[in-house]
């Protein structure tokens, strides 16, 4: 690693002398993450179990599980001893060699739910430091994505998610997976109480209300912490209240689920387990100080942002790392060159692969802009299909990539005829394609009306692609404004605009296109910047363990609200 360091940093002196030899001044830049330092090891190691509907590569259906592959490696990376409990999800038998590399756990465990007992089955791996458990039950095991199948989502998820927070809590009371922090040995020994555990999303939000209603107060995990991890606030896991019955706990609980939701016009009472987990977690985490703004800064009576309101003081935002190893241009196998801000030579061969695929017409001097998404009213693909008529007279190029909702599939399908001439689109998704468009555009755009944190904007900057985002959750906190009056060749590393509207965003499109075009020596350096610019999981992974450290000295709170 530290030969490769000082490979790298002897790469960049001669690219600066080249570089002043042609008359230009060469940006201040950093080493890039591929050529980090190993991180530091913590001083106070923590056990730590993650409990999460998803987790890749074994089960993905987007950004979750994207999350949990990723950062408790980058926990375990730091000295921390890890797990990871996820559902083993077979998909009715087609996906059981998804989890080949996993062993039986000689101990399962019994569990009471919905007045019956249920047999937790538990299968293994080791990776990376990391302990990563999967819960075997019938109810993992049918035809369909870990949420639902072709009919919509599965009546009994309720249920199925309750299992996976129980699942998670009895886990380090009873698999004896312990192993030496120095040599990563086998101890033979359970994790034991004094652990921290970190819920994702509604999925595992009865966790936290399942550790303070039947655990606790029996002295078990007396010295235990739970944090929430809210990835995305318009996933609450609402049900009808009848259902309370099915997570098996005694009435006096039903407050903390019990909700009333606010767009109901008949006013039916329902329980919201996103809800449950926010009264009683220990501390709530978000994946962005923007996006932490955003659910607590104008609260409405009778919504769960009110809630959040009120334990703000307990809300901390933490913009997600990338894998820099699987998006890294220096060595992707999916470009038809490769590249690094040493030598960007490679990019402009992506490029022009990128229109020759694309069935554009090849012309270096037409900025190409980049959209990567869903096709639905989030993600904001109208905005952009709605302005192509005004980009049509930028002289640029437009590509899309995505799919969703039938309507916005089809208007991609017209644009791609109407506006064939610099616009065309794939309706679907191609892990092979999002990694050409990432890296041959010019420039990616993000209309997102609301993203808690987004990942496109760190892949492009690490490809030298120039983000164009509504200002908004994590694309505020990863974007910073272009300033062409700063000192040098300017400053920043990308536009946002605001509101998310047509007019604004073609603004700052045309004010883009107008740098690329006319002042090709500061976008070079505004792409430099990008390149340099930081988004590894290891520096997400530093500001987790300084907030779970801040948890674990919190004295325990009791909620029965």
């Amino acid at each position: 690693m530290h030969e490769r360091v000082e490979q790298m940093e002897r790469e960049h002196k001669q690219q600066q002398q080249k570089q002043k030899a042609y008359g230009k001044q060469a940006p201040a830049v950093k080493p890039r993450a591929t050529a980090r330092r190993p991180p530091p090891t913590c001083s106070v190691p923590l056990d730590i179990v993650f409990a999460s509907a998803e987790v890749a590569p074994w089960s993905k259906t987007g950004g979750l599980g994207d999350v949990m592959g990723a950062l408790p490696r980058a926990m375990a990376a730091r000295g921390h001893r890890v797990m990871v409990v996820a559902p083993r999800y077979t998909n009715g038998g087609k996906d059981i060699a998804k989890y080949k590399d996993t062993q039986p756990v000689a101990k399962s465990v019994w569990v009471e739910l919905n007045n019956s007992w249920h047999e937790l089955k538990y299968h293994a791996v080791a990776r990376d430091g990391v302990d990563y458990v999967f819960i075997e039950h019938m109810c993992y095991q049918r035809e369909g994505t870990p949420y639902g199948d072709a009919s919509g989502p599965f009546a009994d998820n309720l249920f199925r998610f309750a299992l996976l927070s129980l699942g998670a809590l009895e886990a380090p009371l009873n698999l004896p997976l312990k192993r030496d922090l120095q040599t990563g040995a086998l101890l033979g020994e359970v994790y034991g109480q004094h652990v921290l555990f970190v819920a994702n999303d509604w999925h595992a939000a009865l966790l936290p209300l399942l550790l303070t209603a039947r655990f606790r107060p029996y002295g078990v995990y007396a010295n235990a912490r739970c944090c929430l991890a809210i990835h995305n606030l318009a996933h609450q896991g609402s049900h009808e209240a009848s259902r309370f019955h099915d997570i098996g706990l005694a009435g006096e609980w039903y407050g903390a689920l019990e909700w009333q939701d606010p767009g109901d016009k008949q006013r039916k009472k329902t329980i919201n387990v996103l809800k449950a987990g926010i009264v009683t977690s220990d501390l709530l985490l978000t994946v962005s100080q923007g996006y932490a703004a955003e659910i607590t800064g104008m609260p409405q009576d009778a919504r769960v942002d009110m809630l959040l309101a009120q334990r703000a003081n307990k809300l901390r935002g933490i913009v997600n790392g990338i894998d820099v190893t699987e998006w890294d241009p220096e060595t992707d196998k999916h470009l038809a060159a490769t590249y690094s801000p040493y030598d960007l030579t490679g990019k402009a061969a992506c490029k022009r692969a990128l229109q020759r695929e694309m069935r554009l017409p090849f012309d270096p001097d037409l900025p190409l802009i980049g959209f990567i998404g869903r096709l639905d009213y989030q993600k904001g693909p109208d905005l952009l299909l709605d302005a192509l008529p005004i980009l049509a007279n930028l002289e640029c190029q437009v590509v899309l990539l995505g799919s969703g909702a039938a309507d916005y599939e089809a208007r991609v399908k017209a644009a791609s005829h109407e506006f064939g001439w610099f616009c065309r689109g794939h309706v679907g998704f191609s892990v092979p394609l999002s990694h050409k468009i990432i890296a041959g555009c010019d420039i990616i755009i993000m209309p997102s009306r609301f993203e808690p944190c987004g990942l496109n904007q760190m892949y492009a900057m690490r490809y030298g692609t120039v983000p164009i985002a509504h200002a908004t959750g994590g694309l505020i906190d990863t974007i910073q404004d272009y300033n062409p009056f700063a000192k040098g060749d300017g400053e920043g590393t990308g536009w946002t605009f605001a509101p998310a509207a047509v007019e604004p965003m073609v603004a700052a499109v045309s004010t883009a296109v107008r740098l690329f075009r006319e002042e090709p020596d500061r976008w070079r350096a505004l792409q430099l910047r990008c390149m340099f610019n930081d988004s590894s999981w290891e520096r997400a992974a530093q500001q987790y363990e300084s907030v779970l450290c801040e948890v674990m000295a919190d004295a325990v709170q009791y909620s029965r609200k």
